[in-house]
């Protein structure tokens, strides 16, 4: 096992109800704005809830924040918090809105131009601090410290991490995702198994605690991902992938271990060139990441196969073979396709892909540093 710190100091409200405790949670002599996407939770009861909660407080609003949230609306909320002096946020909605959120707080008191937190790793010194009222499972931005943020005159889509924007609460409250398109449930459930891919499917450092509860997230998200989405007001199933996909990035399996990100970086790059959603981008590049990257990743595939998936019949390379074809009827069961065709893409895209990568200094991805351009291009001709 490697070396490494762990901290994480999110206090999560988890449960029916909870987000009427939110109160108590925010100083009461606070500015409080309350972010948030199109509009959905006023459809759903949420932002009732939250109205209630926060009743009698000074409490100012801000909408229309995008799925991959566009740097210049959120601009828009950081001029309104310096105008009103505003000195809590809260973000009510998906990764989207807590990833945006995270943005705006980190960006109200930058000097400079705030992109550059993305564009050239400036330094984040402080940011407002921030709760989250979670209305959708998937990216675990509700207990970490990432954010990603697009800028949409460039179509660019980058990422930031700092401890300063860790929520200082979040409310995990499963039926408020019962009203989820199945859409959006189905790429919650794609996201988190990624996520915890990224961290899990390396090679291995002797670190069978970290191993074993990836694949608890994993064998968790298997089974209850088509039961949620069968029965969408399943309290259990839901609370259970809500509960995996909070877990999937808190930091938590991350540790001691070597980590991947390759599937993540690509993805990034097809969202900004062609607008998919984030985990379509992710069900179509994981398996041939996979399959490209085998033979650095043999021992985890076989691990892989035989604990997730309970594969032990058969040559090696069967196993692992069998274990990534798994992986791809997984996403596809759960209604998310895994092929740049499926969505209208063609191989013509990759060197834009590749461009962009190169623009934005990645060119040595992966747990090893050795996924480069052409790497990228054999994985995205075999997404094709």
């Amino acid at each position: 096992m490697e070396n490494f710190v762990f901290y994480n100091p999110v206090k999560i409200l988890f449960g029916k109800g909870q987000i009427a405790n939110i109160g108590a949670e925010i100083p009461s002599d606070a500015k409080i704005l309350i972010t948030y996407g199109g509009g959905s939770i006023k459809a759903n009861g949420v932002y009732d809830q939250v109205k209630s909660a926060l009743a009698g407080r000074n409490v100012f609003e801000f909408g229309g924040i995008e799925p991959n949230p566009h740097l210049e609306t959120l601009m828009k909320a950081v001029e309104l918090i310096r105008k009103e002096g505003i000195d809590f946020l809260l973000a009510v909605g998906g990764g989207s809105v807590a990833d945006g959120t995270k943005f705006i707080a980190a960006a109200v008191n930058f000097v400079g131009d705030p992109w550059d937190i993305m564009a050239k790793g400036a330094a984040v010194t402080s940011a407002l601090p921030l709760g989250v009222v979670l209305t959708l499972p998937a990216t675990g931005s509700e207990m970490n410290t990432n954010a990603v943020i697009t800028k949409w005159e460039t179509q660019e889509k980058l990422y930031f991490s700092s401890p300063f924007v860790f929520p200082k609460f979040s409310v995990l409250d499963p039926e408020t995702t019962f009203s989820l398109p199945p859409r959006q449930i189905s790429n919650g459930i794609v996201d988190a198994f990624t996520h915890v891919m990224e961290q899990y499917l390396t090679y291995p450092v002797n670190a069978p605690l970290q191993d074993r509860m990836a694949e608890s997230i994993l064998k968790t998200l298997i089974e209850e991902g088509p039961k949620t989405l069968a029965n969408p007001t399943d309290y259990d199933a839901r609370a259970n992938l809500v509960w995996s996909a909070t877990m999937a990035l808190n930091g938590l399996i991350s540790v001691g271990v070597p980590q991947d990100w390759t599937t993540h970086m690509i993805g990034h790059e097809l969202t900004a060139l062609h607008g998919l959603d984030h985990a379509q981008t992710l069900a179509i590049v994981l398996p041939s990441t996979l399959k490209i990257r085998c033979d650095r990743k043999w021992q985890k595939l076989l691990q892989y196969a035989d604990r997730v998936w309970d594969i032990v019949g058969g040559s090696e390379a069967q196993r692992v073979d069998a274990a990534i074809t798994k992986t791809r009827d997984f996403f596809e069961s759960v209604g998310v396709h895994t092929h740049l065709s499926d969505y209208g893409v063609g191989v013509e895209t990759i060197p834009a892909v590749i461009n962009n990568l190169e623009k934005h200094g990645m060119t040595a991805l992966g747990e090893n540093k050795d996924v480069n351009p052409q790497v990228v291009e054999k994985i995205l001709a075999l997404c094709a």
